[in-house]
């Protein structure tokens, strides 16, 4: 086997080889899937059913997959198997690199999942809706879930190569997704302009996870980037996060 090959496997195996991941997994794919079977069973009228909205809670599934991803690389540093790694692997970045690409991959697979099993989940709840994949955005919609999760994992990846702790990775993740992405469009005159440059706001852009009736509910002005420019705003913040990490653990202590 090349030593591309074996880093990726030995990255797959590490992955998997306790059960967090798998418990991870379950709640990134079963929390999207019953808050939207939930949803479309209680929508009312008012509510339009729309592709967009078959997404809406696609972003409890990227917080665990986040959750997954800074658990799988910081713990390594936490439990000194990632000293061990870099003993194999001298240059350190293939191993990182094979890391990103392994968690990556779980979550496009995981993110197509959540987006086609939150489209169809929807569909049967609310059979007489018009929820058919008709256009180009809705498309967009279910499919790209799987870039959009895929990028979320190489987010991850770069916090916990950051912060080194699992601890701290996961209260600083939490804390942006659950708290303060929600509550800085509050800040008086300038929230809803800061708002549409959140980083998890702008995959929901890029998804268009709720559509119109997500935007109308918070009044936000227009949207300053398009699907796609809100995709590479929010690949380019990953990507970020990624090769800062990998730069600062390439020139410090394992």
């Amino acid at each position: 086997m090349s030593t591309t090959t074996n880093l990726l496997r030995a990255e797959r195996i590490k992955l998997f080889s306790t059960r967090a991941p798998f418990w991870c997994l379950a709640i990134a794919l079963l929390a999207p899937l019953g808050f939207t079977a939930l949803f479309f069973a209680l929508a009312g009228p008012e509510i339009p059913a729309t592709v967009g909205n078959t997404q809406l809670a696609s972003g409890n599934g990227r917080t665990v997959l986040v959750v997954l991803a800074i658990l799988a690389t910081a713990s390594e540093f936490n439990w000194g198997t990632m000293r061990l790694t870099f003993q194999a692997v001298p240059s350190r970045v293939p191993a990182l690199v094979a890391k990103a690409v392994v968690i990556a991959a779980v979550g496009a697979v995981l993110g197509l999942v959540v987006g086609f099993g939150s489209w169809g989940l929807a569909t049967l709840v609310q059979p007489d809706a018009d929820l058919a994949l008709h256009s180009g955005a809705d498309w967009r919609s279910v499919l790209g879930q799987s870039l959009v999760f895929l990028l979320c994992a190489v987010a991850g990846i770069g916090v916990a190569l950051l912060l080194r702790s699992v601890a701290f990775g996961l209260t600083a993740v939490l804390v942006w997704t659950q708290v303060l992405e929600g509550v800085v469009i509050f800040i008086p005159g300038a929230g809803k302009h800061i708002y549409q440059w959140m980083p998890f706001h702008a995959a929901d852009e890029f998804v268009g996870a709720g559509g119109g009736f997500a935007t109308g509910a918070l009044q936000l002005p227009p949207a300053p980037l398009g699907p796609w420019g809100y995709l590479g705003y929010f690949a380019a913040i990953s990507v970020a996060l990624f090769v800062a990490g990998v730069l600062v653990t390439a020139r410090r202590d394992a």
